[in-house]
C-alpha cells in the first residue's frame, strides 16, 4: 500500500509539472529586447534609475566592460557607470545584429549585439565598435541583466 501511495504521489507531481503553460519564447524575446533597448537609453540619457531597473543588484555578479578590470557587484557597477556619465557627453549608441536566445524554461536568456558607440570626452569625439554579450534572468516575472561582457572589435 505504501508503494502505491508513493507511486501515486510521483505520478501526480509529474502531471502537475507537465501542466504548466508553455513558454511563449517569442514574447519573451520581445520583452528582453525592451530591456536591452532600455539599457542603451539609460546610458544615452545618463539615467541611473532606469539603468538600475534593468540590472540585477547582486553583490557577487561579475561584468566586463570594454576596458579595465572586472566589475564585481552592483555597487562597483553603479560607481563605474556614474563615473562614465560624468566623463562622457552626447552619447549615442546604435545596436545592430541583436540576437536573443531564451532557455526552454523561460527564465534564462542570453543575447549578443554589435554597437556603434559614439560620445564626447571633453572636446574630443570617440567612436568605438563594441561587441556585447548579455545574460538575463527572469526574476519575479521581470527580466534583469545578470551579466554582460563588452569588448572593442579589433581592427
Amino acid at each position: 500500500m505504501k508503494t502505491i501511495s508513493i507511486l501515486g504521489a510521483i505520478f501526480a507531481a509529474m502531471v502537475i509539472m507537465n501542466c504548466q503553460p508553455p513558454v511563449d519564447i517569442e514574447a519573451e524575446k520581445v520583452t528582453i529586447r525592451g530591456v536591452l533597448d532600455n539599457y542603451i537609453t539609460s546610458i544615452e540619457n545618463e539615467d541611473m534609475e532606469l539603468y538600475g531597473q534593468n540590472m540585477s543588484h547582486d553583490a557577487d555578479m561579475v561584468n566586463f566592460g570594454a576596458f579595465g578590470d572586472p566589475i564585481v557587484g552592483w555597487e562597483a557597477l553603479e560607481t563605474l557607470i556614474t563615473g562614465q556619465n560624468e566623463a562622457l557627453s552626447q552619447t549615442k549608441i546604435t545596436a545592430r545584429d541583436v540576437s536573443i536566445q531564451v532557455a526552454p524554461s523561460g527564465n534564462l536568456a542570453w543575447a549578443t549585439s554589435l554597437w556603434n558607440f559614439n560620445a564626447m570626452i571633453g572636446e574630443d569625439p570617440v567612436e568605438w565598435p563594441v561587441r556585447c554579450t548579455w545574460v538575463l534572468e527572469k526574476r519575479n516575472n521581470v527580466w534583469v541583466i545578470i551579466h554582460f561582457h563588452k569588448s572593442i572589435a579589433a581592427g
